[in-house]
């Protein structure tokens, strides 16, 4: 979790989670162990922000299966809109 003062338009609307921002940072994330590094506004309980906040962490996106988790790897909500490799290898 970091404070986050100063950023620019830009990067801020990146940092406020909607499933277009989670697959706007996925395409330009570094990679750790099969997930997409990714960075949101948090609240105080750590949950993500619906407005931009002074704090932000750090989640992680597993791109074959559309889970988002926390910075302890709990589950934080799944999309089958971020699995980026559905539909690979599928037989018609």
């Amino acid at each position: 979790m970091s404070e986050n003062i100063g950023s620019d338009n830009l990067h801020e609307d990146l940092l406020l989670y909607s499933p277009e921002h989670v697959l706007e940072q996925s395409q330009h994330a570094s990679e750790h162990l099969g997930y997409k590094i990714l960075q949101f506004y948090i609240e105080v309980d750590g949950t993500l922000a619906k407005a931009p906040t002074l704090r932000t962490a750090t989640f992680y996106l597993s791109p074959s299966g559309g889970t988002l988790r926390d910075e302890e790897l709990n589950i934080v909500l799944y999309s089958a809109k971020y699995d980026l490799y559905k539909g690979i290898g599928k037989q018609s």
